[in-house]
């Protein structure tokens, strides 16, 4: 009987004559040039497949099923009956009982429903009156955990709901910048201004000083003379969302992590990761935006600690496995080390001068499961839940194919017609982030009750 040989692992036998012959000629730096320029070709036709015939994206009509199941909580009855009776409202596109609303067109229901509808039902979401919008960020120094995805969907989901959202992107891939339909020709359309403008305007504080000392004025660059004219004009940008503005980024904000330390090794006494803060606060944003979501390079740079200063709620997601479990636990050992080292620095100071202490503070914080498999990870992410305890969002973010086919888009699942899909996948794939908003809306809202009670007690010891 002729034995049967097994087949050898493919990696053994390989020969190295042929091996070298597969290979190309040794790479030169220009070489690099020639695949950038060739994937920046790729990637404008990609984006593109969920963009308009005129290459910018827009946002699709919703239909009567869409607006009554999942955005006004109205019957369909009620609102063909409603719409009859009041021509001046937004009609739709279609005919009969199967229309077709811009969410421009959404949002104006919703305000009318608010004014003239059932009292006890929520048409517009909740926002106390004088408190300023909730700022966001989505960080976690791994890559692949769905950072922008989450921050994406929590934008839009938000926009949906009816509150009036600004994006900011401090990731140089810029991946939320396209997925928002973005235009940034260069780093002075992105946060680097902004950042640039708050030193240079500690650099003008610091030289009144030293006239009044009689010392020299430090000079300011032209780069800095330019920043000090910046606004948030200057680089927010109306989005296909009508309620959401973004402001993008682009490779050229990377240059941001290499300026910073310089800035502030030539001026000690400038509070690095007050300046997202300082924006936020000088520019009117807080008032302007019901809520900021900033979306985070994988990495605990620069950008991010302004990010994470700025933010009042930090969403942190992993997926379930031991990895990224082990890395989000370095993530928080990192944010403790950085944070309170800035904290002990500063408060030697503020102690020396007999001013109060500063401390940084979070309204609330949360990790959360992302592209969860209950099938493989129930395991894994209820130890990460024991583990975690209270700081774990309760909900496990499921994936769904929705996610996938949305993604090749370049869409958010938001902006995917339920029309492409499986009905039960589409409402399978939205409520895996309709979920994930849910909690979130209750942190942020919850956040917002505990301000307003603070400004009241305030208020009446006045």
């Amino acid at each position: 009987m002729k034995k049967i040989e097994q087949p050898l692992p493919p990696y053994l036998n390989l020969d190295p004559e042929a091996a070298a012959a597969k290979l190309s000629d040794p790479i030169d730096t220009a070489r690099f040039a020639k695949a950038a320029s060739f994937c920046a070709k790729g990637r404008e036709d990609l984006a593109k497949r969920g963009y308009a015939p005129n290459g910018q994206k827009r946002l699709r009509k919703f239909s009567t099923w869409e607006v009554t199941k999942y955005l006004i909580p109205i019957a369909p009855a009620h609102l063909r009956r409603v719409l009859k009776a009041n021509p001046d409202l937004p009609q739709g596109e279609g005919e009969g009982g199967s229309k077709w609303f811009t969410l421009e067109e959404i949002l104006a229901l919703r305000n009318f429903f608010a004014q003239e509808g059932v009292s006890t039902k929520e048409y517009l979401p909740y926002r106390p009156e004088g408190i300023p919008a909730k700022v966001a960020a989505v960080a976690n120094f791994k890559g692949g955990v769905g950072k922008t995805s989450t921050a994406a969907h929590l934008a839009m989901s938000a926009a949906l709901d009816g509150y009036k959202v600004l994006v900011i992107d401090l990731d140089s891939q810029g991946s939320m910048t396209s997925i928002m339909g973005g235009t940034v020709p260069d780093e002075w359309k992105t946060v680097f201004p902004l950042i640039a403008k708050d030193y240079a305007q500690s650099l003008v504080a610091e030289n009144r000083v030293r006239v009044a000392q009689g010392k020299p004025e430090i000079p300011l660059d032209e780069t800095l003379e330019e920043a000090l004219k910046t606004t948030a004009d200057d680089v927010i940008q109306e989005t296909h969302w009508p309620n959401i503005d973004l402001i993008g980024a682009q490779l050229n904000l990377y240059w941001a992590e290499f300026q910073i330390p310089v800035w502030r090794q030539h001026m000690r006494g400038w509070a690095l990761w007050d300046a997202l803060t300082n924006f936020l606060e000088d520019e009117g944003i807080l008032d302007n935006y019901d809520l900021v979501l900033l979306d985070t390079p994988p990495a605990l740079g620069y950008l991010t600690i302004n990010a994470l200063a700025a933010a009042d709620i930090l969403m942190v997601p992993l997926g379930a496995s031991f990895l990224e479990f082990d890395s989000t636990g370095r993530f928080f050992d990192m944010l403790y080390t950085t944070f309170a080292s800035i904290e002990e620095g500063e408060n030697a100071a503020l102690r020396k001068a007999g001013l109060p202490e500063m401390k940084f503070e979070w309204d609330v914080v949360r990790a959360l499961v992302t592209r969860f498999d209950a099938s493989q990870q129930t395991d894994m992410a209820n130890v990460i839940q024991a583990y975690f305890g209270d700081f774990m969002n309760a909900y496990r973010q499921d994936y769904t194919a929705l996610v996938g086919q949305a993604g090749e888009q370049v869409n958010g699942i938001y902006e995917a017609d339920y029309r492409d899909f499986n009905r039960d996948t589409y409402v399978r794939g939205r409520e895996a982030f309709d979920r994930t908003y849910a909690e979130f809306k209750e942190l942020l809202i919850g956040s917002w009750w505990r301000d307003l009670q603070v400004m009241e007690a305030e208020d009446g010891e006045a």
